[in-house]
């Protein structure tokens, strides 16, 4: 098998040491076995994700000597073949809209552990009268896929985590998951297994915060007909208090690090000794 691996950060901050982690990690795979590393930019929130911060992703990468393979896959540049994905999985019925904000499902319910807000399926008991009524009244909604119709299509799919072997996936984990919203026309979990096969990923290196995501992605790959590639779930760095590093916290970015006088080699030790 010749070995595929990528990197895929949103370009929503500067990189910090966790996400150098996630890239050493596919390219060190890739350049391991004679494969290829490639990187992509999840940039379909446009609210969030700023050019300049994309620039910097590679900019970073290429100090570290973290270097890829062929063009930089931007999915901004690809909202048409999302959306073409999307409606096969709304003509087969999978899709239902939902209605209720954010705020609403937080106060509905707790968090459970993880942070990942399961969404109660309120909407998914609306009539198609009422549906259509209020799509009519100009109510904003998301576009939510329903889990146990799926599973039910899809039947039982399996995924090969490296650490772990062989795990049936339990999409129900995270529940119903939104595929579309009114101002962002597709999702994270649908561009990913889009382009993951398209690009002909092989093997998916990422933080074990993402593996229970793993599980929906292993039932959208099995509806759209799509490969499941092989999965390694890395820990994720922490700071010396043992909390995570996220760019929500300050963690130290890898530009600041070599403004104040860093060096790669430096950086990319520290990293080969934190790998597994």
């Amino acid at each position: 098998m010749h070995v595929v691996t990528r990197f895929a950060p949103s370009p929503t901050g500067y990189l910090h040491l966790g996400h150098a982690f996630s890239a050493y990690a596919g390219w060190a795979k890739a350049r391991a076995n004679g494969g290829t590393f490639l990187v992509r930019l999840e940039d379909i929130d446009a609210t969030r994700c700023k050019p300049n911060y994309a620039n910097a992703i590679l900019e970073d990468l290429r100090w570290l000597g973290l270097h890829w393979d062929g063009a930089v896959r931007v999915q901004s540049a690809h909202l048409d073949d999302y959306t073409a994905a999307l409606n096969r999985l709304e003509e087969r019925g999978l899709l239902y809209p939902c209605f209720c904000s954010r705020s609403e499902i937080m106060q509905a319910q707790a968090a459970p552990h993880g942070g990942e807000v399961i969404y109660s399926g309120t909407c998914k008991a609306l009539s198609a009268a009422e549906r259509a009524a209020r799509i009519a009244e100009g109510r904003k909604y998301a576009r939510r896929l329903d889990v146990s119709r799926a599973v039910r299509e899809a039947g039982v799919s399996r995924f090969s985590e490296e650490s772990t072997g062989w795990l049936e996936a339990v999409p129900q984990r995270l529940g119903d998951v939104v595929l579309a919203r009114h101002d962002i026309p597709t999702s994270y979990h649908l561009c990913v297994v889009h382009d993951d096969a398209l690009q002909g990923v092989t093997h998916v290196t990422r933080g074990e915060d993402l593996l229970a995501a793993t599980h929906t992605h292993v039932l959208l790959q099995t509806l759209l007909g799509l490969p499941t590639p092989i999965y390694a779930h890395h820990k994720l760095l922490t700071d010396n208090n043992g909390k995570r590093l996220a760019k929500r916290d300050g963690a130290p970015t890898l530009r600041a690090m070599r403004l104040a006088g860093e060096d790669a080699i430096t950086i990319l030790k520290q990293l080969t000794e934190s790998a597994p």
